[in-house]
């Protein structure tokens, strides 16, 4: 049976605005008004949706794929001024990737914007027809992480895990928003292999975005502060976490050298052996599933003898199950990955003793 349904059937606002009730929140049943809270920061879709835009306009071989998300990945911001480099193919992630392996192998520069959750559709097609054809296929990864009101089915997971072990493939994470724009850049000027970037819902944490995004270098991560004890190292946008729980342990006289792996794959190996040589303890944190980044560096290090040492390693990500419709900040607090869950896994690896946050140790 064939049964076409109209969107918001029998409610006037909802049929006359379908991409605006897609996905709703809390709103005004007789003037239709969505209420959504005031943003402090752009939102990390509309900050790639602009910076691909900026791309495209220096670059005619930057063209874009959707699966019936335009406004959800931003990519209407490049439709408005590029129609004809915006392609939306329905709901048909599979086509979608194939299609943007097409144009990669004709020449052109593919971004193909898709949710983490719903990129799970096109796997099949991202292993023989990007990775195994090793073909320059730029993936953006929406709503990476736990996403609030759209609960465990939207909640992008997997992605890290089942992008990073693909051979050919590049896995990048957003810190913040102006990482972001830096990785859109790095995107766009690599050629060699699917390359994949990944950033959450929501507003960004209100750094200062650059003018225009600087190309990263290949599996290198950064230092974001200098410690001594012990090490996190946070792949994607749990970093201001990560600070913040430095920070606090800072209280108790822990010192912690926070860093920023930007990279899945390949892995700053050189930056994560300085980190295990220097520390007692390296934390990873993720936005992912196990099996994800925090994996990968474990397989690094055990292979390379560094936990024949005593290094002590922790990797804290989402926990084995599905987690139900809350609040992003109170998901992740379920989840047991905010400030406070990571303090309580430096302490206990440590296995030191602290005092409550804001007294300092006897």
């Amino acid at each position: 049976i064939h049964v076409c349904t109209v969107k918001g059937k029998g409610y006037e606002h909802a049929e006359n605005s379908a991409d605006k009730y897609h996905g709703v929140s809390k709103f005004n049943v007789i003037s239709g008004e969505q209420q959504k809270g005031k943003s402090n920061a752009p939102s990390y879709t509309s900050v790639f949706g602009k910076s691909l835009t900026d791309e495209a306009a220096r670059d005619p071989k930057v063209v874009a794929v959707t699966a019936a998300m335009p406004s959800g990945t931003g990519l209407n911001i490049m439709a408005d001024r590029f129609p004809a480099r915006v392609f939306d193919v329905g709901i048909a992630e599979q086509h979608g990737v194939t299609f943007a392996a097409g144009m990669a192998a004709g020449g052109l520069k593919p971004f193909c914007a898709i949710y983490s959750t719903f990129l799970q559709r096109g796997y099949d097609q991202i292993v023989h027809d990007v990775a195994l054809q090793n073909l320059p296929v730029r993936f953006a990864i929406d709503r990476a992480g736990l996403v609030g009101a759209d609960g465990a089915t939207h909640a992008g997971a997997f992605d890290v895990a089942y992008l990073s072990n693909l051979p050919n493939f590049t896995v990048m994470a957003a810190a913040d928003e102006a990482e972001l724009v830096h990785m859109v850049a790095t995107a766009a000027d690599h050629n060699d292999g699917p390359i994949a970037f990944r950033y959450p819902r929501g507003e960004g944490v209100g750094v200062e975005l650059p003018d225009r995004g600087e190309p990263l270098e290949i599996g290198k991560g950064r230092i974001v502060q200098e410690g001594e004890t012990v090490a996190i190292l946070s792949f994607g946008a749990h970093l201001a976490e990560c600070k913040l729980a430095a920070e606090m342990l800072k209280e108790q006289g822990i010192t912690v050298t926070v860093a920023d792996a930007r990279f899945s794959k390949p892995l700053d190996t050189e930056m994560i052996g300085h980190l295990a040589r220097h520390h007692e303890a390296l934390i990873t944190v993720e936005q992912g599933a196990t099996g994800g980044f925090g994996a990968h560096v474990l397989h690094h290090l055990a292979n390379r003898g560094a936990l024949d040492r005593g290094l002590k390693v922790r990797t804290m990500t989402l926990p084995d199950r599905f987690i139900d419709h809350a609040s992003p900040a109170d998901m992740y607090a379920d989840a047991q990955l905010t400030a406070n869950d990571i303090v309580a896994t430096v302490v206990s690896t440590l296995g030191a003793v602290i005092a409550p946050f804001g007294q300092q140790r006897a």
